[in-house]
């Protein structure tokens, strides 16, 4: 199969099955790439759904994930202290929507939330959403369905929950909890009526199949917001020594996802700030979304910067996916 073969079996509805997404990963990276902005284009248009997070809660983690700097299983020199109050909150999200920003997600390191802080958590988005018309996500781990309806009914949009990875190799980069358990956690909250925002981090020595599963298994979900994490290796962490992917690998796994969900709001996420080109070449590649600001415990791209090149790019700022 040829690359425009591929594109006019995805313009036509046919999806995209594993094999042809392997064999894509062979092909001329400029040919990809113009394939998958096409793709986009077409199913898209020129919409690009950016959003900012906020880490409303830090460090201590439980969770032994090997990427992260929050988890208490390693030395790194994150920040800790529990959940922010409602004004702080508020404070970040009025800033974020007078620049432009679409979306606004609070953030909480730890396996999931307790039943108090889901109730402190709901009087922050109900302050937020008094103070702006921002849509309001939230990423509190794996929460239960129950815990998912209280915090719909304050306010919050969209879950936001990565796989990670592959199930094969889910369990190389985390044993604390299961694949199985983020899986329920998400349909959990699709149950309550949210939205899901799941995707990956890559770079962390998992081949390019496992890449293609996990967007499978993402497929196969329903989602339609998707991640693409670039490992940005901390010091401290396990991961600390891995040699960070290039700009062209990552255009080519945005290109491929965008071929797999030709529908879907590619994000990109953390990591973007280690590319050269701040991810502008992604832009062109298949991604149409990206997480604005700083991340969680490292620096990340300012609001201006990045709607100027959207600017530039022909993109129109816009919250996609309803929700």
């Amino acid at each position: 199969m040829t690359v425009e073969q591929a594109k006019q079996q995805v313009f036509c509805g046919e999806p995209i099955t594993k094999e042809q997404a392997l064999a894509l990963v062979e092909v001329p990276l400029d040919e990809l790439t113009k394939a998958a902005d096409e793709i986009r284009m077409h199913f898209c248009g020129n919409g690009f759904d950016i959003c900012t997070i906020i880490n409303a809660k830090s460090g201590k983690c439980s969770e032994n994930c090997k990427f992260c700097a929050q988890s208490a299983h390693y030395h790194t020199p994150s920040e800790e202290y529990p959940l922010l109050c409602p004004e702080k909150i508020t404070e970040q999200a009025v800033y974020n929507a007078e620049r432009g920003v679409l979306r606004y997600s609070l953030v909480t390191s730890g396996r999931r939330l307790s039943e108090d802080e889901v109730d402190a958590e709901c009087d922050c988005i109900r302050a937020v959403k008094q103070n702006t018309d921002i849509a309001v996500c939230i990423s509190n781990g794996l929460l239960d369905e129950a815990s998912y309806r209280k915090l719909r009914e304050a306010g919050a949009t969209r879950v936001h929950n990565n796989l990670e990875t592959s199930r094969r190799y889910f369990s190389s980069v985390c044993t604390t909890h299961s694949y199985d358990e983020k899986i329920n956690a998400i349909r959990a909250a699709q149950r309550a009526g949210l939205s899901v925002c799941s995707g990956g981090i890559v770079g962390m020595g998992e081949t390019m199949e496992d890449r293609i599963d996990m967007v499978l298994e993402l497929r196969a979900l329903g989602v339609r917001s998707i991640p693409v994490n670039l490992l940005n290796p901390i010091p401290g962490t396990p991961y600390e020594n891995l040699k960070p992917l290039t700009n062209d690998d990552l255009c080519r796994i945005v290109a491929v996802f965008r071929f797999l969900i030709p529908d879907a709001s590619i994000r990109l996420a953390g990591g973007r700030g280690l590319l050269p080109d701040q991810g502008r070449a992604c832009f062109r590649s298949g991604a149409n979304a990206a997480i604005s600001g700083d991340m969680l415990t490292t620096s990340g791209i300012t609001i201006q910067n990045d709607l100027r090149m959207l600017d530039e790019l022909g993109y129109i700022p816009q919250r996609c996916h309803d929700c």
